[in-house]
């Protein structure tokens, strides 16, 4: 089981739901500096707050940027970087205009791909094991469930 710090409640629903995002600029060219960077994570932070997310983790370097994002359950993850990454291209180019000067034929920031996986508390093998292991109950007998 997670943390209790990692467990986040809904009004329906509690859960601990992260995923690893990578996104990649355009032409995978090094166009950031650490006060590029420094910036960035405060927009990334504010775009995930508007979404109810929480941006647990940011890093990068000159190509690239790493976010660790906790998110409820009615967020579609495909969305939050769609948001993420539009917001973060308007507002980088807008403030740090020099930027624009490695977009060569394209005005866009981010390549139009990204990575994301999801993390659990376990890994998949433990949590195969633990359902297999689960006694399903007789036929028409009722089992209470706790979580």
């Amino acid at each position: 089981m997670p943390e209790d710090e990692d467990i986040r409640t809904g009004r329906h629903c509690v859960f601990v739901l992260h995923a690893h995002l990578v996104f990649l600029t355009k032409y995978q060219r090094d166009v950031f500096a650490d006060r590029h960077l420094e910036r960035m994570e405060e927009i990334m932070r504010d775009v995930c707050a508007d979404f109810g997310a929480e941006l647990r983790e940011f890093d990068g370097a000159g190509s690239h940027v790493h976010l660790l994002v906790s998110f409820p359950p009615k967020v579609a993850l495909s969305k939050l970087v769609n948001s993420l990454k539009g917001v973060s291209s308007r507002r980088m180019r807008q403030e740090f205009p020099e930027l624009a000067a490695h977009y060569y034929r394209a005005s866009r920031l981010w390549s139009g791909s990204y990575f994301a996986g999801s993390l659990a508390g376990a890994p998949v093998a433990e949590l195969r094991e633990y359902v297999e292991r689960q006694n399903r109950p007789a036929r028409g007998a009722p089992q209470r469930v706790s979580l």
